[in-house]
């Protein structure tokens, strides 16, 4: 168990030693002691070093015989705090002790009793003296395995390979950045050189909908004037760019060449496809009536339901619209920003937080990450803890954490079997350890929390209603983050059709699915929404709409992780480049997933960003 400990402890990026090998023997004798006496397990062990060794701020990563007597206070008091925990919840009565209590009937005492003969699993490390234990679950509440997180090595816990770079944007600027081995032995060092940084700016539009608002009150008429806005605004902005012709009815008979605007619709139940594309115009221009599509003239173009688009061509008999030209970007609005009085309240807001914000050039470190932050296994949120760890050493101005944090979709959530609230639950596995986070770093990082539909503490909305609302738009350092939560991007992926020309290159399906958002101008342009999203149309006019294009928009996805610099309106001069990114899912079943770290410096072209797996 020696070798064990030691193997754990190099590879965390520690060394034991001391003034010879007489000294390390006695350290790993001393270490072997510690785990036997306070029931942890190497990892555990090395994982209470970290947290010892962070909060000291020791030198060096040498673990030497001085260091011992401070670690095992640490270790005595980590114990006697889960000692207090422990006695404090000694047993959760179910609905079957209160039947047995009031029939007075004992034949089933033997059931409750958690010997190695009874059907309850026993714990590792758990004594074997009697114990009531519930009867309404076969495996233990999520109270239950965080205390015997000391005792219990997950599949999580017992993985090799940790914090391994997947993929690199703009490798290039990151050249004079160590190699993947130096960082493995000299990250902290090189940290531990490195000043605290300046905080960041934050400045968040607080759109509709606002804290306290009613939803499920959705009306069809709610839902018409959703629809009927989106056509008649864009409608409006293609007349006033000038590119285009004034927009017309569709549905009439004419042999001459007109251009109009309306969206993609399905003619059926189904799957869009070629043979069943209809084009529905606004009340204004074609009293909301649909027309038939034909696309054999166009060489490529990539549709999907909901879609607002602009068409040229012509509808010789009145019932199919002849297509000769596609535009799908919807053209920006001449002077679009953020609203000018909600902006001003955000920077009166923000002047305390950094009265240099104003002079702050556009750069910014950051470390984004997306849900589930638990593995389906246990409720331990174990790899939150170790991206919080990751965070503390590389101190990034900002954290971005997108929900879900507590997911609906976990198999304890589904079973029912945790003995705590969802809320105590996001309170105690997750703000909690955010909050340590911040108080280690201090007033040098901002954190920001994103809800998702997922999430089984929250209310089951979209757009939802939170203090950063999903989806939401903020800017840190001048920088423009856009973000929606909704698997947006696998949704518009198993509904889009799309053509491309017979010669022409494979494209980049993903990149042009995340652009779908910004032409459309929409966090949620997908219409009918998929099975599961409670899209409210009387809360959506405002909170999913794109005023201004953000320099970075995050759409966490269950698709594969990507950090891609994507452009609108291609072939012309004022297209605008951004920088789109899916961090993944921190967990993955039982094993870690991936994250993000973006450091964006003034543009795109020198923004470095690594996809990181945890």
């Amino acid at each position: 168990m020696e070798a064990e400990i030691r193997a754990e402890f190099e590879s965390s990026g520690f060394s034991i030693g001391g003034a010879g090998p007489e000294d390390a023997a006695q350290i790993l004798s001393t270490l072997l002691s510690y785990c036997i006496n306070y029931k942890f397990s190497p990892a555990d062990l090395v994982s209470n070093w970290e947290v010892y060794y962070l909060n000291r701020q020791l030198d060096g990563l040498k673990l030497e015989r001085s260091y011992l007597d401070g670690f095992l206070s640490h270790l005595q008091n980590e114990v006697k705090e889960r000692l207090i925990e422990e006695e404090a919840n000694l047993h959760v009565y179910s609905s079957n002790d209160v039947d047995m209590l009031l029939n007075n009937s004992h034949a089933d005492e033997a059931a409750f009793l958690d010997t190695p003969g009874s059907k309850q699993e026993k714990l590792p490390g758990e004594s074997s003296s009697t114990e009531l234990t519930p009867l309404t679950s076969d495996r233990p509440s999520s109270s239950r395995e965080a205390k015997t997180n000391g005792c219990h090595i997950t599949p999580f816990a017992t993985r090799v390979n940790k914090f391994t770079q997947q993929y690199v944007l703009n490798s290039d600027n990151a050249a004079s950045m160590p190699s993947k081995r130096e960082a493995e032995t000299t990250e902290d060092e090189l940290i531990r050189r490195i000043q605290p940084s300046q905080r960041c700016s934050l400045q968040v539009q607080r759109s509709q909908p606002e804290p306290g608002c009613r939803f499920m009150y959705d009306r069809m008429e709610d839902r018409f004037n959703y629809l009927e806005d989106r056509i008649r605004k864009s409608a409006t902005l293609f007349s006033a760019s000038g590119l285009c012709g004034e927009p017309a009815d569709a549905t009439l008979a004419s042999e001459e060449k007109m251009f109009a605007v309306g969206m993609v619709t399905c003619d059926g139940e189904g799957r869009l496809n070629e043979k069943s594309i209809l084009l529905q115009g606004s009340a204004e221009h074609s009293r909301g009536e649909r027309v038939r599509l034909d696309l054999k003239d166009l060489d490529h173009f990539s549709l999907f339901p909901g879609q607002v688009v602009g068409i040229e061509g012509h509808n010789p008999s009145g019932h199919c619209f002849v297509a000769s030209k596609l535009i799908d970007l919807i053209p920006v609005s001449v002077g679009a920003q953020l609203p000018s009085a909600k902006k001003q309240a955000v920077d009166n807001g923000s002047h305390h937080q950094n009265s240099d914000a104003g002079t702050l050039s556009r750069a910014l470190s950051s470390v984004i990450a997306a849900g589930p932050y638990t593995t389906t296994d246990n409720l331990l949120f174990e790899p939150l803890q170790e991206l919080l760890a990751y965070a503390c050493r590389k101190q990034p101005q900002l954290l971005i954490l997108m929900g879900p944090f507590i997911d609906s979709d976990h198999p304890v959530m589904k079973k029912g079997t945790v003995d705590q609230t969802f809320h105590d639950i996001f309170y105690f596995e997750v703000l909690r350890k955010i909050q340590d986070f911040t108080q280690y770093l201090g007033n040098t990082v901002c954190v920001i929390l994103i809800p998702s539909i997922r999430d089984a503490h929250h209310d089951f909305v979209f757009p939802q209603i939170s203090s950063l609302a999903n989806p939401s738009f903020f800017s840190s350092n001048q920088i423009h983050f856009g973000c929606c939560t909704v698997d947006i991007l696998k949704q518009i992926s198993g509904e889009e059709i799309s053509h491309k020309p017979p010669n022409g290159k494979p494209g980049d399906r993903i990149g042009g699915l995340a652009t779908h958002i910004l032409k459309q101008q929409s966090y949620y342009p997908l219409y009918p929404p998929a099975a599961g999203v409670p899209l409210n149309f009387s809360l959506a006019k405002e909170a999913l709409e794109i005023s201004l294009t953000p320099d970075v928009l995050l759409l966490p996805s269950d698709l594969a992780p990507f950090v891609k610099v994507l452009s609108l309106g291609e072939g012309r001069d004022d297209q605008k480049q951004f920088i789109c990114l899916n961090p993944g899912r921190l967990a993955k079943g039982i094993g870690g997933g991936t994250f993000v770290e973006l450091y964006y410096n003034e543009d795109t072209s020198r923004t470095n960003a690594s996809i990181i797996r945890i």
